[in-house]
């Protein structure tokens, strides 16, 4: 972990669709100075309104996480999340033209190559970090996640599917030396074919295509290249968990334990969180943590 903050050496751009929507979506990743933190800004709307990018703004988490502010949303936007806390980018303004961000291959890869394209800065400002001092956890039926104090961020998610291409996976990284990178980011979303066709008929996935997603029928998996990592769907999952918890607005250390959760109990977790001051501190990042 970097002792002060990064932003984008320059801006740069891409263009996709939105998976629900459907609608192409121009969308641009400027610098932004210290302190700004992560915001979206609604190019196409009159005003251009902003949006930061912090779990208080959360308004829909059912298919993906969604923030909003006075009657503006901006959605899907956890796998550029994930690709700017994977690499420690703390200011940066989001504009987009539409409100879903492109969904892109279905992973953080493609984000991920673009700030690397534009470049990394580093700020004068420094950086602070939420440290865990004591375990924080949410549970909801069989479902549960939890943040427990460690020396660095670390995060375990198993999930259970009663499916004979995935059923029970775990997986464990410590994000350090660039693993977000080399071993999570190109995780893709992942969906079952039953539940793409149910969704399209009720006007969702509307972008969605074997380009995008790891389409899974009863018993094959129907993307011809197969899967990128054989526990794909898992650090996916880890995936989608770094971009939620990237909400809180600071970076942490601790770790992070989920068992089968999703958006809406990983935005429950962060509510919970800020409200057990006694569980945690602040303080600036230890600069000897890669």
């Amino acid at each position: 972990m970097y002792a002060h903050q990064q932003t984008l050496a320059r801006p740069v751009q891409c263009v996709g669709v939105g998976l629900h929507s459907g609608k192409e979506v121009n969308l641009t990743i400027k610098p932004a100075p210290v302190n700004h933190g992560i915001k979206f800004v609604r190019s196409d709307l009159p005003h251009r309104p902003v949006i930061s990018a912090h779990f208080r703004n959360v308004v829909d988490t059912s298919l993906a996480t969604t923030l909003g502010t006075d009657g503006v949303i901006v959605s899907t936007i956890e796998h550029l999340m994930a690709a700017l806390s994977g690499l420690q980018i703390d200011n940066a303004l989001i504009e987009m033209d539409a409100y879903e961000a492109p969904i892109m291959d279905g992973s953080a890869g493609p984000f991920t190559s673009m700030i690397r394209e534009a470049g990394i800065r580093i700020q004068s400002g420094k950086r602070y970090t939420f440290v865990v001092k004591k375990p924080i956890e949410m549970a909801e039926e069989d479902r549960k996640v939890g943040l427990y104090p460690s020396d660095t961020l670390r995060i375990s998610c198993t999930i259970d599917f009663e499916h004979p291409l995935i059923r029970h996976q775990s997986y464990t990284i410590s994000l350090i030396d660039g693993l977000f990178e080399k071993e999570i980011s190109r995780a893709r979303t992942f969906g079952f074919l039953h539940q793409v066709n149910y969704l399209k008929r009720n006007g969702f996935a509307r972008g969605g295509s074997l380009e995008n997603a790891v389409v899974i029928d009863q018993d094959k998996i129907l993307n011809r290249e197969g899967l990128r990592y054989e526990d794909e769907f898992v650090r996916h999952k880890v995936l989608d968990c770094i971009g939620d918890l990237s909400l809180l607005g600071m970076p942490f250390i601790g770790h992070i334990v989920a068992h089968k959760s999703g958006h809406a109990l990983n935005h429950a977790l962060l509510k919970k969180f800020i409200d057990q001051k006694a569980c945690w501190e602040t303080m600036p990042a230890p600069a000897l943590l890669p």
